[in-house]
C-alpha cells in the first residue's frame, strides 16, 4: 500500500480510525491478534552443535581426518592425534566465526523504541511499542525513536534522522501533504515516518500504517534473513583444492597398493605403505597455515584502520573487481561545507577542510578578499552566524557541529572569516526574536538589534522563496530595486551552483522600526533585500581521488551507490574520477524499479552511479554485478545496507558512522570510514593471496616429492621394493621441516607490481600461471633425486635404515633450498635470500633440529634413523642445491613459466 499517495481522510477511512478518539482497547486487541506484535521475527537458526558439525564437512578437514584415521590404523597414534587435533582446531575457528555472524538481527531488533505515546479511548497514553497496531495514532516529540511506520497527519517543524535507513546524514523535514508521484524512494516520502528512525526536532502526530515485519525495517530484516551466504573466492578455491588432493591421495594409494599386490607383496605391508603415501599426499598444515596467514593479514589491516570480522574475507579483497561505495562519509567527508559564496554577480571560493574554522575567501583571480572592504560578504556572514541554531564545538583539536549540518556549514564559513555569534553579541548585536525554519515557508528568520540601535529582520532560505519575498537587492554596496536584470543575474548564480550540484541557501534582510518588533512573522518576512547565496556540499575526501585512480590502475571499477539525488551524486562521481565519460550511466531508484533483472545485468557494467536507491535496489545491483562474474565489495553504514553487505562477496561497514546492524553484517569494518582504507586493504589482500600461493607451491612441491620418491621405488625396484621414507619421516617433514618454515612465507613483503595487475578472475585456480606444472616438475625432480640417492646407497651396501636416513636428510635439504626460491614468482637469482630473516632463522632452527634427530639415540628410536658420515652429509647438501639452481637458471635464461 502506497500510503504516501493517500489523502489524510482516505488513510483514516482505510484504517477505520479517527483523530479525536484513536482506537478503543477492544479494537486494538482485535488488531493485535490479527497483525501480531509490532516486533521483528527471527528465522529459526541452527543450534551451536549443528553449526559445529557443519564445519566438519569441510573437504580439507575430511582429507586430514582420513590421514589421521589411516595413521591410527597403522599404529602411529602420535601422528593420528596430531592430525586430528588440527582438524578440531580448524573446525572450531570457523564455528566461532559463524556464531558471531548471527548477531546482526539481534542488533536490528534492539534499535526499536521501548514505548510510544498513543491515543487510545480518547486519551494519550504510553504503551509498549510491541503493542502498536495499524490505525493507532502516535505522538512524536524531539528525541523519540519512531515505533512503527507512520503516515504523518500533522507537524510542527518536525524533522527526522533517517540516516540508518537511507544513508543520508541530513535530517528530513516532514509534512502532512499528500504526495502524487507513482513511485518514491524512502528519502522522498516526506509525509511518512519509519520505524527505528529518530526525531531530531519539532513534533507531530502520525497514524500507524505498518507494524513488525511489514515495516521498512521489517522488510530489511526479511532481506537479511533470506540473504544467501556467499562463499569467498578463496573458500571456493580451497574446496576445489581439497577435492583434487582427495583424488590425488586415493589415486596414489591405489596405484602403489595395486602394484605391490600384483607383485605378490604382503597386504599388511601394502596397507602400511598406503598410509605413508596418504600422509605424504596431504599437506596436513594447510588449514592451520591458511588460518594463521589470514590472521596475520587481519592484524596488519587493523594497523591500517580496517578490522576484519571474517577471516576468509581478508584474501577476497585481493580478488575484488568492483567496489560499490556509499557516497556520504565514505567518498565524502560527511561534513557539509560552504565551498562557494555568491553576491552581486560574483562567486567566491571558500577553502578549508571539514568543520575546522580555517580557510580563505578567494575571488575569481584566487586572491584573498578583504572582509572589511567587501560588505556583501561581511553582512552575509553576520546573518549566517546570528540566524542560526547550530553550535561549532572543539575538543582535543577536533571540531564538530551540534545541530543541523547545513546550518553548521554557515557557522563554520563565518568562523573562517573570524565572525562568531558570541563575539557579535559582545559587540552590541542582540537577538530579539527567532522564526524557525519550517517546510511550508522553506525559510528561517530572526529579528536583531545592531550596535547602533537599528533593528533588522535577517533571513535565510531557498533562493526562489526569498526572491518572491524580496523587492530590492544589495549590489556593490548599494540597495537597488529588484528588477528583471538583477533577477536574471541571481538566476544565473543559482544555475551556476546547480551545475556544480551545490545546495543553495540564500540570505536577505530588511530594516524595521523598533515599534514593529512584536508584529507577527508574516508581517516581517516581506519587502526583503536580497543579499547573497551560499553554495554548500558535502565535499569529497581529498585522498579519495588518488585511491580511485589506484583502483583503476589495479583493474578495479568503483561504483557509487547512494540515497542522494542524481545530480549531486553525478557531480561528486565526476570530481572523484568514478564517472569518467558520458557513456557511463547514472541510474535512479525509480529507473531501477522499471528494469527487469535481465536488463539490470546488462546495464550494471555500464553504470557508474546509482542514486536514490532502496535496500532492495542495493541487493539487486550486487547480484547483477555478480552475474557478470564480478567479485563485489559493498560498503555501507546504515540498516538499509545490511542485506547488500550480506550478499556481497565482501561487505565493508563504517566503524564511526555505521550502525551495529551494518557492522555485524559486514566482513570488514573501516575504523576511519575512509574509502582509501579499502584500497590499502585491497593491497593487503593481494599480498596475502600471493603469499598463500607461495605457501602452496612450497607445501605441495614437498608432497609431490614425497609421493613420487615412493612411487619411483615401487615402479623401479622390482618385486620387493623398499620405501625410501617411513610414515613418521614424512609427517616430520610435512609438519616441521615444511609447514613451519613455509608459514614464514606469510611475512613476505608485497611484490613490486602488486597494484598494477588486473584482478584475478572469480573462478581462477590457485594453480594459474603455470603454478601446477611448476609444482609437478619440481616435485618429480626432487622425488627422482631422493630415490636415486636411496637406491645408490642400497646398491653400495648400505643398510635400509642408512639409505632411508640419507633420503630423509636429502629431501629436507632440497625442500629448504626450494623454500628460498618459493619466496617470489620470479627467480631465486633476483632475490636477497636473507631478506626474510624470520624464514631464514626458522630454516636454520628446523634443519638443526632434524640433524639432532638423526644424530641422537632418541631420534634413532623414534624415527629409525642412523648417523650419517660427514662426507655423505656434505654430498647430500650439495646435491640438494642442484634442482633449484639448475631449474631456476633455465627459467631465467629461457623464460619458461613451469620451471
Amino acid at each position: 500500500m502506497k500510503w504516501f499517495r493517500k489523502a489524510e481522510d482516505d488513510v483514516l477511512s482505510e484504517l477505520n480510525s479517527n483523530k479525536e478518539q484513536g482506537l478503543t482497547s477492544e479494537e486494538a486487541n482485535q488488531r493485535l491478534s490479527q497483525y501480531g506484535p509490532n516486533e521483528l521475527s527471527e528465522a529459526e537458526g541452527s543450534s551451536a552443535l549443528a553449526l559445529f558439525i557443519e564445519q566438519l564437512k569441510n573437504p580439507m578437514l575430511i582429507v586430514l581426518a582420513i590421514g589421521g584415521v589411516l595413521s591410527g590404523v597403522g599404529g602411529h597414534m602420535i601422528d593420528a592425534i596430531a592430525i586430528l587435533v588440527i582438524v578440531v582446531a580448524n573446525a572450531t575457528i570457523t564455528f566461532l566465526q559463524e556464531l558471531s555472524a548471527q548477531k546482526s538481527l539481534n542488533a536490528l531488533k534492539e534499535m526499536g523504541a521501548p514505548n510510544a505515546l498513543t491515543l487510545r479511548n480518547s486519551n494519550w497514553q504510553k504503551i509498549p511499542v510491541k503493542d502498536l497496531v495499524p490505525g493507532d495514532l502516535v505522538k512524536l516529540n524531539t528525541g523519540d525513536v519512531v515505533g512503527a511506520d507512520l503516515r504523518v497527519l500533522s507537524t510542527n517543524q518536525l524533522t527526522i534522522d533517517e540516516s540508518a535507513l537511507t544513508g543520508e546524514s541530513e535530517p528530513v523535514e516532514k509534512n502532512e501533504e499528500q504526495l502524487h508521484a507513482p513511485e518514491l524512494g524512502i528519502g522522498d516520502r516526506v509525509n511518512m515516518a519509519f520505524m527505528s528512525t529518530m526525531v531530531t526536532a519539532g513534533n507531530g502526530i502520525g497514524i500507524v500504517v505498518n507494524t513488525g515485519m511489514n515495516t521498512e525495517v521489517g522488510h530489511i530484516a526479511n532481506l537479511m534473513q533470506t540473504a544467501e551466504n556467499v562463499q569467498t573466492p578463496m573458500q571456493r578455491r580451497l574446496h576445489t583444492l581439497s577435492q583434487a588432493l582427495i583424488a590425488a591421495a586415493v589415486a596414489a594409494v591405489a596405484c602403489v597398493i595395486g602394484i605391490g599386490l600384483y607383485n605378490g607383496a604382503d597386504w599388511l605391508e601394502m596397507l602400511g605403505t598406503g598410509i605413508s603415501l596418504s600422509v605424504a599426499a596431504i599437506p596436513e598444515g594447510l588449514p592451520t597455515v591458511v588460518t594463521i596467514v589470514l590472521t596475520m593479514g587481519a592484524k596488519q589491516m587493523a594497523l591500517d584502520n580496517a578490522r576484519v570480522r571474517q577471516l576468509a574475507s581478508v584474501e577476497t579483497l585481493g580478488s575484488t573487481t568492483v567496489i560499490c561505495s556509499d557516497k556520504t562519509g565514505t567518498l565524502t567527508q560527511n561534513q557539509m561545507q560552504v565551498v562557494s559564496y555568491w553576491s552581486a554577480g560574483r562567486s567566491f571560493d571558500v577553502t578549508g577542510q571539514g568543520f575546522e574554522p580555517k580557510g580563505r575567501f578567494l575571488d575569481e583571480n584566487k586572491k584573498e578578499l578583504d572582509l572589511e572592504n567587501t560588505d556583501e560578504l561581511k553582512y552575509g556572514l553576520i546573518i549566517s552566524s546570528i540566524c542560526n541554531d547550530a553550535i561549532l564545538q572543539e575538543k582535543d583539536g577536533r571540531y564538530s557541529v551540534q545541530g543541523n549540518p547545513t546550518e553548521g556549514s554557515l557557522v563554520v564559513a563565518a568562523a573562517k572569516a573570524g565572525i562568531y555569534r558570541e563575539e557579535l553579541f559582545k559587540e552590541g548585536f542582540a537577538l530579539l526574536k527567532s522564526f524557525p525554519f519550517d517546510s511550508k515557508r522553506k525559510m528561517a528568520s530572526a529579528i536583531v538589534r545592531g550596535p547602533l540601535g537599528r533593528h533588522w529582520l535577517i533571513a535565510k532560505g531557498a533562493p526562489d522563496v526569498l526572491l518572491k519575498r524580496s523587492t530590492h537587492v544589495y549590489w556593490h554596496g548599494d540597495t537597488h530595486e529588484l528588477n528583471e536584470h538583477y533577477q536574471q543575474e541571481i538566476a544565473a548564480g543559482v544555475e551556476q551552483f546547480g551545475e556544480r550540484a551545490l545546495r543553495t541557501l540564500a540570505l536577505a534582510f530588511v530594516e524595521i522600526d523598533e515599534a514593529d518588533v512584536n508584529k507577527g512573522q508574516e508581517e516581517h518576512e516581506k519587502d526583503l533585500t536580497f543579499l547573497a547565496m551560499h553554495g554548500i556540499i558535502d565535499p569529497p575526501r581529498p585522498e579519495v581521488v588518488d585511491s580511485v585512480a589506484q583502483c583503476a590502475d589495479a583493474g578495479i571499477r568503483t561504483v557509487m551507490i547512494t540515497g542522494d539525488h542524481a545530480a549531486t551524486a553525478k557531480a561528486i562521481a565526476e570530481e572523484l574520477g568514478i564517472r569518467r565519460s558520458d557513456d557511463e550511466l547514472v541510474m535512479t531508484g525509480p529507473e531501477l524499479e522499471e528494469c527487469s533483472d535481465r536488463q539490470l545485468i546488462d546495464l550494471a557494467p555500464k553504470t557508474s552511479v546509482f542514486a536514490r536507491v532502496s535496500p532492495e535496489h542495493k541487493q539487486r545491483i550486487v547480484k547483477a554485478l555478480q552475474a557478470n562474474n564480478e567479485v563485489v565489495a559493498m560498503t555501507g553504514d546504515g540498516v538499509n545496507d545490511a542485506p547488500a553487505l550480506r550478499n556481497a562477496d565482501i561487505g565493508v561497514a563504517m566503524g564511526i558512522a555505521g550502525t551495529q546492524v551494518a557492522k555485524d553484517s559486514a566482513d570488514l569494518v573501516l575504523l576511519d570510514d575512509n574509502f582509501s582504507t579499502i584500497v590499502s586493504a585491497v593491497r593487503q589482500g593481494r599480498r596475502i593471496y600471493d603469499n598463500l600461493r607461495k605457501y602452496l607451491r612450497a607445501a605441495l612441491t614437498a608432497n609431490v616429492s614425497e609421493v613420487s620418491c615412493v612411487l619411483f621405488a615401487f615402479l623401479l625396484m622390482g618385486d620387493n621394493p623398499l620405501v625410501p621414507l617411513t610414515t613418521i619421516m614424512i609427517l616430520w617433514i610435512n609438519l616441521f621441516n615444511d609447514a613451519l618454515p613455509s608459514l614464514c612465507l606469510g611475512w613476505e613483503k608485497q611484490e613490486d607490481d602488486i597494484m598494477s595487475r588486473k584482478p584475478r578472475k572469480r573462478n581462477e585456480s590457485f594453480f594459474a600461471d603455470g603454478l601446477a606444472a611448476r609444482i609437478l616438475v619440481r616435485g618429480l625432480t626432487h622425488g627422482a633425486i631422493v630415490y636415486a640417492l636411496f637406491d645408490l646407497a642400497l646398491s653400495r651396501g648400505a643398510s635400509t635404515a642408512y639409505a632411508q636416513t640419507l633420503a630423509f636428510i636429502t629431501l629436507m635439504f632440497i625442500l629448504s633450498i626450494h623454500l628460498l626460491d618459493a619466496r617470489s614468482f620470479k627467480s631465486i637469482f633476483r632475490l636477497n635470500p636473507f631478506k626474510n630473516k624470520l624464514l631464514f632463522s626458522v630454516m636454520l632452527a628446523t634443519t638443526g633440529t632434524t640433524l639432532a634427530v638423526i644424530y641422537s639415540p632418541l631420534g634413532g628410536i623414534l624415527f629409525g634413523t642412523v648417523a650419517l658420515s660427514a662426507k655423505h652429509l656434505l654430498m647430500s647438501l650439495m646435491i640438494a642445491a642442484l634442482p633449484t639452481l639448475v631449474l631456476s637458471s633455465l627459467k631465467e635464461l629461457f623464460n619458461i613459466k613451469f620451471l
